[in-house]
């Protein structure tokens, strides 16, 4: 028995800059696309420093992954892309302040270059939905 993609591109979240959805979903697990830290209220980068725009992809995970049926507690792995790897502590202080004391896995990987002018990371990630409580 096969089953179905769902796919999920929020109306009020970052607009894709290319052919691909916010997040797919195949029975309990959801999959999100590379984010960049852009602010969906502005359209443009939260910043120009790392954990700015670090601050801002995770906001985005909260609102990407409730629509998907989950949060970041149910995140099992997330990549990062980093332009500038000596921004690593960075990027963990945004990523510890918003997961708290969950520690999924993670890759960490220096890039030459991102899509998205001026983005110094990007990020994606792997979770399942929560159980619906009774």
């Amino acid at each position: 028995m096969s089953q179905s993609v769902e796919t999920i591109t929020l109306s009020h979240g970052p607009a894709p800059i290319g052919p691909y959805s916010h997040a797919a979903c195949v029975g309990d697990f959801i999959t999100l696309a590379g984010t960049a830290g852009v602010d969906p209220a502005s359209g443009q980068l939260a910043g120009n420093d790392t954990y700015s725009q670090a601050r801002q992809i995770l906001a985005n995970f909260v609102v990407m992954l409730a629509a998907a049926g989950s949060d970041l507690d149910h995140v099992m792995h997330i990549n990062v892309f980093m332009k500038q790897v000596e921004d690593f502590d960075a990027m963990n202080r945004a990523y510890v302040e918003a997961l708290g004391e969950h520690r999924p896995t993670r890759t960490v990987i220096g890039v030459h270059a991102l899509p998205k002018p001026g983005a110094l990371l990007t990020m994606d990630l792997t979770a399942v939905k929560r159980k619906p409580t009774a």
